[in-house]
């Protein structure tokens, strides 16, 4: 005998959102509370000895030429980033795709690598990149290429970006089931009418895709704007307290609100740094919200408006 619906009573609705609430209120929203008032201090971190300033910090960043360079080089590294990051994912996943003998292997290969710890692979990359025994250096010798220093400036910044694409396997896995999720019948069809198969592709394989696409350039550019781990481990020995020996050309933005906070012990002009970063995030993330209009398909939304139309 099927089981009456049942309406359940509103408190048990807010019994279920009751923990992420919570966590959300104390974890989320009550940081971000306490640091946008911090940054209207003089805050070093220790001292109880501090005052309201205002604004001051607020009009030193914009005047400050570390933090706006670090900010360019940040939009100039993710700008690189994402588009590699994105179409890297969507070859391989393209590969990936087509039957291929031990294709469950390759997927194994590629995805691999996304897995690896951010520690294990900053450090990984710099053996490979070391000047004197890194094995980069020496596959060049092996055909007279003199030794370059990998993490030195300014080949630091691109050796930073290989280090970025060693994870794309993880976008590989999301783009490929996106492309099992295409119909067949619409390539087929294009296939029948003589589009070839980069037309097939490009006319309908990516529409198909584009809300994926989409989700992974916002994440893309979300995460590349963030990125703090890799420059320091990547350039130093001494771990997350070698922030000063940190190149010029891979001292991004996050990086220097790291040196900020715990060399120069400004915790209210950090605090001030990161309310200004997280407002050109959101910005940015508005911005491509805006533009995926133009785009990105969605077949719900087609199909409403055909419905709209036969109305």
């Amino acid at each position: 005998m099927a089981r009456k619906w049942t309406r359940y009573p509103k408190r048990t609705f807010y019994a279920f959102v009751a923990p992420w609430a919570v966590g959300f209120l104390l974890l989320t929203a009550a940081p971000m509370i306490y640091g946008l008032l911090v940054s209207f201090t003089n805050f070093d971190g220790s001292s109880p000895r501090y005052k309201w300033v205002g604004l001051n910090n607020y009009i030193e960043l914009f005047s400050d030429a570390d933090a706006w360079a670090a900010l360019l080089r940040t939009l100039a590294f993710t700008a690189i980033v994402v588009p590699l990051t994105v179409g890297g994912s969507l070859g391989l996943a393209t590969i990936i795709n087509r039957r291929l003998r031990a294709v469950g292997v390759w997927r194994t290969v590629f995805f691999l690598p996304s897995v690896v710890p951010v520690v294990a692979m900053a450090i990984m990359w710099k053996l490979i990149f070391n000047k004197d025994a890194g094995i980069l250096n020496a596959m060049g010798k092996a055909f007279g290429i003199p030794p370059t220093g990998w993490l030195v400036d300014p080949a630091v910044f691109y050796s930073l970006i290989i280090l970025m694409l060693w994870g794309v396997g993880g976008g590989m896995i999301i783009m490929l089931a996106a492309l099992q999720g295409v119909p067949r019948e619409l390539e087929e069809a294009a296939i029948v009418d003589g589009a070839g198969r980069w037309t097939v592709f490009r006319h309908v394989t990516i529409p198909m895709i584009s809300p994926i696409l989409f989700f992974q350039v916002v994440t893309g550019v979300i995460a590349a704007l963030q990125v703090f781990v890799q420059p320091l481990l990547l350039t130093n020995s001494a771990g997350l307290s070698g922030a000063a020996a940190v190149p010029e050309s891979t001292t991004l933005y996050m990086v220097q609100v790291y040196q900020e906070f715990f060399l120069n012990n400004r915790f209210g002009y950090g605090s001030a740094m990161l309310w200004i970063f997280f407002i050109i995030i959101l910005g940015l993330t508005l911005v491509l919200l805006r533009s995926s209009r133009s785009w990105v398909y969605y077949e719900v939304d087609a199909d409403a408006e055909r419905e709209g139309a036969v109305k």
